[in-house]
């Protein structure tokens, strides 16, 4: 299948070509044409296959097929749950665009607030928000939602997650005027999602895409039983030596780490990238943009950035700290394999990892393979968590606590 096969504006499909789209992907071929339609959509598919040019390509061609009669706010509201996103959105939004007319915004948190003037008091088309930020801006009445006739909750679910909901409804209500809604969510499983989606769309069309095999990267996960910390920096410098390790993200859990590690790094002559929660936008910016553009190599990341950030060919994942939870662990290694390719998540455990690492195998349905390097090995044994031992009462012994206990229930 073809995009010519939706029969779009050639001016879109110019900034198809832009991008260098060749054929739509599965949730592509799904939901374009129940979106140019005008139905209401309820999708899910697997993170990199392509959900956001299955929502932004039917709104352009809405607002292209319906020119604005006179200027105002955004017609087209896309929100996004981290700033990250509302960027990736916005860069694949103005290529769609680049042929057309179209002014495209973005507005997140991490920008001085007023900076954004220019996208609210000039004609703006299509505007890219996190929740936040948007509703500070509309609590000050910068901005209105009567315009929005297509509304779009991207990553609905991770928004739920991050405590969003009340911010969502107050939009999705004040954009009553719309035409259209659109709510995309890596899965469509659990209660909350669905009783969201009944309170914003009208008999949507659901759309659950899984990817074919040529859409889905193959995550190839392995782990190293680390001593220390100082062993899991050796078996980290290991790694970055080899040729195969071409682009690599290392997830650390806090602030501190993560700058202990970049200066370790640095001592070793590797200048690696980093990403943590309170840098300045611009600075989170300039180091996705160093990454993709290959002057950097290695990016070191709190958990700020397990999901929303799309850099497509990241070769290796590596946990020097193990996350807290199960579901960041799936989130971090989604950072490689993306767009059909073939990834690797290497973890390093320290004996007090192992508690976290028998919930992730339990919650992925799988068993770590453990690996050595030869003069890296560990000097202890891996360690086991210890199983509680039930005590076992003798019946004669049970007995008598019985009725010991049934005098003194009497006395009372």
């Amino acid at each position: 299948m073809s995009f010519s096969e939706f029969e779009l504006d050639t001016r879109l499909e110019k900034g198809i070509a832009t991008l260098g789209y060749s054929k739509p992907t599965r949730v592509q071929q799904l939901a374009i044409p129940e979106a140019l339609d005008g139905l209401d959509i309820l999708a899910s598919a697997p993170t990199g296959t392509g959900k956001t040019a299955a929502f932004l390509i039917p709104a352009i061609q809405y607002l292209l097929d319906f020119p604005r009669n006179a200027p105002g706010f955004a017609r087209v509201l896309v929100l996004a749950p981290t700033r990250e996103l509302a960027y990736q959105i916005h860069e694949v939004a103005q290529g769609l665009a680049s042929s057309t007319d179209l002014k495209v915004g973005v507005v997140t948190g991490g920008i001085n607030y007023g900076s954004h003037r220019d996208i609210f008091e000039k004609n703006n088309d299509i505007l890219i928000a996190t929740p936040g930020r948007l509703i500070e801006y509309m609590d000050a009445e910068s901005f209105h939602c009567e315009n929005v006739e297509i509304l779009v909750l991207d990553e609905a679910d991770r928004m739920l997650d991050m405590g969003f909901r009340g911010f969502m409804t107050r939009i999705a209500e004040d954009s009553r005027n719309r035409k259209q809604a659109m709510l995309l969510s890596a899965t469509l499983e659990g209660r909350g999602i669905i009783e969201f989606s009944q309170q914003v769309l009208t008999e949507a069309a659901r759309i659950e895409a899984d990817a074919p095999r040529r859409e889905r990267g193959k995550i190839i996960e392995w782990t190293h039983l680390a001593d220390s910390a100082d062993h899991k920096f050796e078996l980290l410098l290991h790694y970055l030596a080899q040729e195969d390790v071409t682009k690599s993200i290392v997830f650390v859990k806090t602030r501190e780490k993560l700058d202990a590690l970049v200066q370790k790094l640095q001592s070793h002559d590797i200048y690696a990238a980093y990403l943590q929660g309170d840098m300045p936008q611009d600075k989170r910016l300039k180091a996705i943009e160093r990454m993709k553009a290959g002057k950097a190599t290695v990016l070191v990341a709190t958990d700020v950035a397990a999901r929303g950030i799309d850099i497509v060919d990241v070769s290796h994942v590596f946990n020097f700290d193990m996350p807290r939870t199960a579901d960041i662990y799936v989130h971090r290694i989604g950072r490689t394999a993306r767009a059909g390719a073939k990834g690797y998540a290497v973890s390093f455990i320290e004996a007090h990892d192992m508690a976290i690492t028998q919930k992730i195998e339990r919650y992925t349905n799988q068993q770590f393979k453990h690996r050595k390097i030869k003069g890296l090995e560990p000097k202890h044994k891996e360690a086991r968590i210890p199983v509680k031992k039930k005590k076992v009462v003798h019946k004669k012994k049970a007995a008598k606590l019985t009725k010991k206990n049934a005098k003194k229930g009497g006395k009372k």
